[in-house]
């Protein structure tokens, strides 16, 4: 009894995190900047890699374009400790992923990667592991564009 106790207090933060940036995704579609607003930190931080003319999100982020420029639909939502992954693509031409970082229910960071794949590994594994060769956490998997080729970036965590 006391495990499941203790697997209600690890998973709650995760399906936390993960139900903010759900709604993220959300009031950004319905071009709710009230809601975007109370979800991220002031001093949010950014990082980019894709084409230079893909910043999306940043720009929907600090009101340069409008929800209707570049539609997010979150194909898959994943949380991957303290963040959350979501994975998105339309057809062959468009593939990005979106690592939200979170902190005491607020997004404090945030990694867009436009038409790169992604593989996330954790650098510091558990020290009954380090003979093992595999760490991956999470890595993209977008069914469209099985056959094109993408740069491929891998982020530690």
């Amino acid at each position: 009894m006391e495990s499941k106790k203790n697997e209600a207090r690890v998973s709650n933060p995760e399906m936390q995190n993960k139900a903010i940036v759900d709604t993220l995704y959300k009031a950004l579609a319905h071009g709710d900047t009230s809601t975007v607003v109370k979800l991220l930190t002031t001093d949010l931080e950014w990082w980019f890699h894709g084409p230079p003319r893909c910043h999306h999100m940043m720009r929907m982020l600090t009101g340069e374009s409008s929800h209707s420029e570049f539609r997010f639909e979150p194909r898959s939502i994943e949380v991957v400790g303290d963040c959350v992954i979501a994975e998105g693509w339309e057809g062959a031409q468009v593939y990005w992923v979106h690592v939200w970082t979170l902190k005491d229910g607020l997004i404090t960071q945030f990694r867009e990667y436009f038409n790169t794949w992604l593989t996330v590994r954790d650098v510091k594994p558990p020290r009954w592991e380090i003979g093992s060769d595999n760490h991956t956490l999470w890595q993209s998997q977008p069914r469209d564009l099985a056959r094109r080729s993408l740069p491929g970036l891998l982020l530690a965590i």
